[in-house]
């Protein structure tokens, strides 16, 4: 599902609001998301799951085409984990 179809979703949903609202409030939303994760901080929406930022260590690995010996550096990645509600959704599904 893309951004505008999820907007255009929840419009239809929403009689008395607009697109454009719509937009905008998701918008805002995914900027909190974003900031807090950014911040450290660990965001838990109910019933849905929650997402974590996480550290990966350093490591050397080797480029199979060229067999040269790569290091890679320590990165940051986006941890999600479902909720317990959603998972027995899925799982029914």
């Amino acid at each position: 599902m893309l951004k505008r179809e999820l907007i255009s979703e929840a419009a239809g949903q929403l009689d008395e609001y607009y697109k454009q609202d719509v937009a905008q409030a998701l918008d805002v939303i995914l900027e909190e998301i974003a900031q807090a994760l950014t911040d450290g901080r660990r965001v838990e929406i109910r019933g849905f799951g929650s997402f974590s930022v996480r550290t990966r260590r350093p490591r050397t690995t080797k480029n199979p085409k060229t067999g040269r010996i790569m290091d890679i550096p320590a990165r940051k990645t986006l941890h999600f984990t479902m909720s317990k509600s959603l998972k027995e959704v899925l799982i029914e599904a």
